[in-house]
């Protein structure tokens, strides 16, 4: 088992800016993809990006404006999230799954934490 803590939401103004944290204990975390998705209330949860060895994935949403990241001596995966816009309010959740490839299916996703509520206002 593996367990996920997100942190760092939070209310901001567009334009601003916040940064989420994604602790991980439990597995060998360097071995694992790490991904972050966010959803609506009644909407699907979607992806937002995804990092491990072999590169990075981002939608194109959030492209030249999030950046994910990660340091395996820390077991934490971040999200910076700059020149937000109210469309990216959501509950974004960080996920864990061992895959090739930085994944953008949630179904690939073993582990997933309770998510962190990111509110943008106008």
């Amino acid at each position: 088992q593996m367990q996920l803590v997100e942190s760092g939401g939070g209310l901001v103004q567009a334009g601003g800016s916040l940064r989420l944290s994604c602790a991980a204990s439990g597995r060998t975390f360097s071995g694992y993809t790490m991904g972050w998705f966010r959803q609506v209330p009644g909407k699907e949860r979607e992806f937002v990006a995804a990092i491990n060895w072999n590169g990075i994935n981002y939608a194109d949403s959030v492209k030249g404006r999030f950046t994910i990241s990660r340091d395996n001596a820390k077991n934490t995966a971040y999200l910076q999230m700059n020149s937000l816009k109210p469309e990216d309010t959501a509950v974004y959740y960080c996920a864990a799954g061992r895959t090739n490839v930085p994944a953008i299916e949630k179904e690939v996703y073993e582990y997933w934490g309770q998510g962190t509520q990111v509110t943008v206002s106008p």
